[in-house]
């Protein structure tokens, strides 16, 4: 039987201890991205409900599953939400949502609900493309720069490179680290090229080294973005390479700084984000 190493777990939930039957504001935030679809729901500003699941062919099918994913898990209708707000590559082909803001800002405002108000600088490293942002103390995007040339530190990059060196993309992250030093890096600017530097390393030397030398080329990729943008302290991780420890722990020696720690899902940042602006477009009217 083959095995599907690119393989992540989707699924859904709740947050305890929150009362959505008595909420004033019941938000919602639908970010359909390149490989992942994310919902949740907030109520009175409180995370409730969440999901995340495959991107399928279109995004509006994705979209509507994610949300569908998390009501399930709220045990809610759609009626029970007050204002949608969908973002991400196919925010615009959801019929459900009210509005739509973009990723950039959505992931601004989920950074700060998920890593606290000391956030200044994010790294989202997406299924399709990474984004160095910087924000102000109220959750505003100053300005942000992005490297979408190549897949190789994406999501969808990842993804195919566990399946050729055959292991499940949840534990190629801590496998990568069990090495005494990191080996010179693989290359950073082309996917196909560093599949093929890994495959040679594969002839001599051990798995669990050119993963080390793979995930460190990632790193270093994300280095150089957020170098070129500025880091000041306050370093949030967002999408949902941020849950690679193999290239977060990386990221961080380079830049000889620690991010910070998320109270959630990382990976739901964008939605988050977006069900925030759902909820002040109803307060503010």
């Amino acid at each position: 039987m083959t095995m599907d190493y690119w393989k992540w777990p989707e699924g859904n939930g709740v947050e305890s201890g929150v009362d959505c039957k008595g909420a004033a504001v019941v938000a919602g935030g639908v970010d359909v991205g390149a490989i992942s679809s994310k919902a949740a729901i907030l109520c009175d500003g409180k995370l409730y409900a969440y999901s995340t699941v495959r991107t399928e062919g279109d995004s509006k099918s994705s979209g509507q599953k994610a949300m569908d994913e998390a009501l399930k898990a709220g045990n809610m209708e759609i009626g029970d939400i007050h204002y949608i707000v969908g973002t991400g590559y196919g925010r615009n082909n959801m019929p459900f949502s009210t509005d739509t803001v973009t990723e950039v800002a959505c992931h601004a405002r989920g950074a700060q609900y998920l890593c606290g108000p000391t956030v200044r600088t994010i790294l989202d490293m997406g299924g399709q493309d990474y984004k160095a942002i910087k924000i102000d103390q109220y959750g505003n995007v100053v300005n942000f720069i992005m490297n979408d040339k190549c897949a190789t530190a994406t999501g969808r990059g990842i993804e195919v490179f566990a399946d050729m060196v055959s292991v499940p993309v949840t534990e190629i992250g801590q496998m990568s680290l069990e090495v005494d030093e990191d080996p010179e890096p693989v290359s950073s600017t082309c996917v196909t090229y560093a599949n093929s530097m890994a495959l040679q390393m594969m002839r001599q030397a051990p798995k669990n080294k050119v993963l080390a030398a793979h995930h460190f080329s990632i790193a270093w990729r994300a280095y150089i973005l957020l170098s070129r943008l500025g880091v000041e302290e306050g370093l949030a991780l967002t999408g949902g390479v941020a849950k690679n420890v193999g290239i977060t722990s990386r990221i961080e020696r380079e830049l000889g700084t620690k991010a910070l720690a998320p109270k959630g899902d990382p990976q739901l940042a964008g939605a988050i984000g977006a069900a925030i602006y759902a909820t002040e477009m109803v307060t503010k009217g």
